[in-house]
């Protein structure tokens, strides 16, 4: 004859056995995290949580032309001190019985085109000129200025900030030059000097 367990023998036995086997897990779990430690330690913030973030750097400000239509010509030259004098003459500007040597560049168009400011700036000034016309300046980084006369439709005030390519006016007439009709008169300033606009036109600012 067999002989049976008692019911509460058998359910002792079973909660032993059940111990036994969580505690294997735990003590085995514990085991692999002490391994892997120094594996992952260096896990210790998320991608966003840095104290110190580092800027993306951003190729640096591309100088432009002040327009972006077409059919647009050079009618008055900056005037070159090294140019022959036939060159010369073509940069004089001639008012009121008086001959100006010509610190910017006229662009001319039959009809009105859109002015934009050549970089990123703020507008320090917006002022109507009997002689010049209307003139907007605009100061931009490292040390350049950018000054556009004989404008009309100016869509700026000063102390606005604007970006490269943003449409500030339109091409008009000046009393100092009606010999060139519609135009834009622009110049561009380096560190307190009027330079060749033409010289300076897809150069980045940090070559300058």
């Amino acid at each position: 004859m067999k002989r049976q367990l008692k019911k509460s023998v058998v359910y002792a036995l079973y909660g032993i056995s059940f111990m036994l086997l969580v505690g294997g897990i735990a003590l085995l779990g514990f085991a692999t995290r002490g391994s892997g430690k120094d594996k992952y330690s260096y896990v210790s913030k998320g991608i966003l949580d840095y104290e110190e973030k580092v800027p993306v750097v951003s190729p640096s400000s591309k100088i432009n032309r002040p327009y972006t239509d077409t059919g647009i010509s050079i009618v008055k030259s900056f005037y070159d001190y090294q140019a022959e004098a036939k060159e010369q003459e073509k940069s004089l500007i001639y008012y009121e019985g008086a001959y100006m040597q010509s610190s910017g560049v006229s662009y001319s168009r039959e009809s009105a085109f859109d002015v934009v400011a050549i970089l990123d700036g703020k507008v320090v000034e917006v002022k109507e000129d009997e002689t010049l016309g209307n003139v907007i300046t605009i100061e931009h980084e490292n040390g350049i200025t950018s000054v556009y006369q004989s404008v009309s439709d100016i869509t700026v005030k000063q102390n606005d900030e604007v970006t490269s390519g943003q449409i500030i006016a339109k091409s008009a007439t000046s009393n100092i030059s009606t010999e060139l009709g519609n135009h834009l008169y622009f110049e561009l300033i380096v560190n307190g000097l009027c330079v060749n606009p033409e010289n300076y036109y897809d150069k980045l600012v940090n070559e300058l």
